[in-house]
């Protein structure tokens, strides 16, 4: 999946290394086959980009780390919402905001993405999910909830052409800010479940006893 994501970023670019004002002009028929087949490369980043983003929340998730491994429904989820705030910020702080239109909108959609599957995260885990909620890690949640909320809604505002650079570099960092104490969060809270053992032992003692009532019931 490496592979092919990074392929694809390569020939994706060759729209525009090839264009009339580009830095490479092939000859005859080069140019216009090197600008499709970068196209096509584009069409295809669609599918390979959501593994990418979320390949590391399957990684986690597949370990016995509790708070990692029982979060394993909504943490690509999680993972999704802030790359897409991550990569709708780069987006803001680099094009015209005249241009900025659709990095605004994924802006708005990975945060409430984010935002929706980490309280749906933290809310199922139950006690498994304090380390989400206490400590550095949860005061890194809380700082992210706070950051993609802020950039989300100052992205709203940067469609507007008074002070819409302004506003666009203000969202930009937020959402970046915010993508990155959400990482933080859950490493941290996956390192604090695996030193106690009440986070292994408690869950798999709840197990056992719902497996004892579903026998005793079937019988």
């Amino acid at each position: 999946m490496l592979a092919a994501h990074g392929t694809l970023s390569g020939l994706a670019v060759a729209p525009d290394v090839v264009a009339p004002a580009g830095p490479l002009r092939l000859p005859g028929p080069l140019g216009p086959a090197a600008r499709q087949v970068g196209r096509g490369a584009q069409a295809a980043l669609a599918l390979t980009g959501p593994a990418l983003a979320t390949y590391t929340a399957a990684l986690l998730a597949n370990t016995a780390v509790p708070a990692w491994h029982e979060a394993r429904r909504e943490l690509p989820f999680v993972f999704a919402g802030s790359a897409a705030c991550s990569a709708a910020a780069v987006g803001m702080l680099a094009a015209p905001p005249a241009e900025a239109g659709p990095a605004r909108r994924l802006a708005v959609a990975g945060a409430l993405l984010e935002l929706v599957a980490e309280r749906r995260m933290t809310d199922r885990l139950g006690m498994v999910g304090e380390p989400y909620r206490t400590g550095r890690p949860g005061l890194l949640m809380r700082a992210s909830r706070v950051l993609a909320a802020a950039g989300a809604a100052t992205a709203l505002l940067a469609g507007r052409p008074r002070g819409a650079r302004v506003a666009s570099a203000i969202a930009g960092v937020a959402l970046l800010g915010g993508a990155a104490c959400v990482r933080f969060a859950v490493y941290g809270a996956g390192k604090v479940s695996a030193t106690d053992p009440r986070y292994v032992v408690v869950p798999q003692r709840e197990r056992l006893q719902r497996e004892a009532d579903r026998a005793a019931s079937s019988r």
